[in-house]
């Protein structure tokens, strides 16, 4: 029997991770194709430079501070935007609500001398600028049309959970700072997610596998990431590139939507998409699909915005991202996995 190559194994992967991205957003897909007859093609057509700055200043966050740290090797500007799109892509092809990226990302950087623990402070600090350059554009946003009289009696709920979401983000926020600032503390943060995980897999394999989580390497990671805090605590200056570089990228995250907007002639309702976005935004990292689109479209119709332009804004950006993701993104994770899988492969 002839053996299935290495490259036919990877090829076999990369097609089924784009088929299954298709399968599950195909009624989106459908629903797109519907309304594209309504938007501007050309202002459409400013999604691909727009989608290809904003994947890089996605990668600057990360790069500008490893560079400034001189922990990782001299990169192009080609290699920064092929690492970023493989990120995007699979945080969009592999349903883990983050975990997937965090899992590749550090799979990626580990070749060019980062280790898990400063890959995973990385990863996390991405997350927290976002979130809160997200919520502090919600705001500015609250404030305009509150100042137009802009927001509905029956839509005045969002100003609450906008508050409360805020205080929740920035006491996990502070949770995260505190657990990870202390040695002893991420101690025992590793002896807790140990025990759990040993008990949990000795539960679902009956027995036969009663400690496959080793302590030591969970103290070891967590050792990583604490070392990670404590340098950027001590060298704040180090954390300003890759905060401009977050207000790039969370503007631009937004820009997606408004371009889209503004192709179906409606440039008006950016407030509500701003607003719609950090409030979806809180399922990003939490659930894969769903859940993000369903919450931004329920903020805009609440803040006004008729249900067919929420409805179609969301479905056509989302759309357009993923296809986007899937051209820009699925042949560098191919060729990516294939380099890394044959020099493990060598080195083993």
């Amino acid at each position: 029997m002839k053996k299935i190559s290495f490259r036919t194994i990877l090829t076999l992967l990369t097609t089924a991770l784009v088929a299954y991205v298709i399968y599950q957003n195909w009624p989106d897909i459908v629903e797109a194709s519907r309304h594209l007859n309504e938007a501007n093609i050309f202002v459409l057509l400013l999604l691909i430079p727009e989608q290809l700055f904003m994947y890089y200043a996605c990668g600057q966050i990360f790069f500008s501070y490893m560079k400034r740290r001189k922990e990782i090797k001299k990169l192009t500007t080609k290699d920064r935007l092929s690492i970023s799109t493989e990120l995007n892509f699979v945080n969009h092809a592999v349903p883990a609500g983050g975990v997937g990226g965090l899992t590749y990302l550090t799979f990626r950087l580990r070749p060019l001398g980062v280790s898990a623990g400063q890959s995973s402070f990385l990863y996390i600090f991405r997350y927290a600028v976002t979130t809160v350059i997200n919520y502090f554009q919600a705001l500015i946003a609250i404030v305009f049309l509150l100042l137009v009289h802009g927001i509905p009696d029956e839509a005045m709920w969002v100003l609450p959970v906008s508050l409360i979401m805020n205080i929740g983000v920035a006491f996990v926020l502070m949770l995260i700072i505190f657990i990870a600032s202390g040695k002893r503390r991420l101690e025992f943060f590793s002896k807790v997610i140990t025990n759990v995980g040993n008990m949990l897999s000795k539960i679902f394999t009956f027995g036969i596998k009663k400690k496959p989580l080793k302590r030591e390497k969970f103290d070891h990671y967590f050792l990583d990431i604490h070392k990670s805090v404590l340098l950027a605590r001590r060298s704040k200056k180090d954390l300003k590139g890759p905060i401009l570089w977050g207000v790039i990228y969370s503007l631009c995250e937004v820009g997606t939507y408004w371009i889209v907007a503004i192709s179906l002639g409606k440039p008006e309702i950016l407030p509500c998409i701003l607003i719609g976005e950090a409030i979806g935004s809180v399922f990003d990292g939490i659930v894969p699909y769903g859940l993000y689109e369903l919450g931004m479209v329920g903020v805009m119709i609440a803040l006004g915005v008729d249900f067919s332009t929420a409805t179609i804004v969301t479905v056509m950006t989302r759309v357009a991202t993923l296809l986007f993701t899937i051209i820009s993104g699925a042949i560098p994770y191919r060729r990516t996995i294939m380099k890394l899988g044959k020099e493990n492969g060598a080195n083993s």
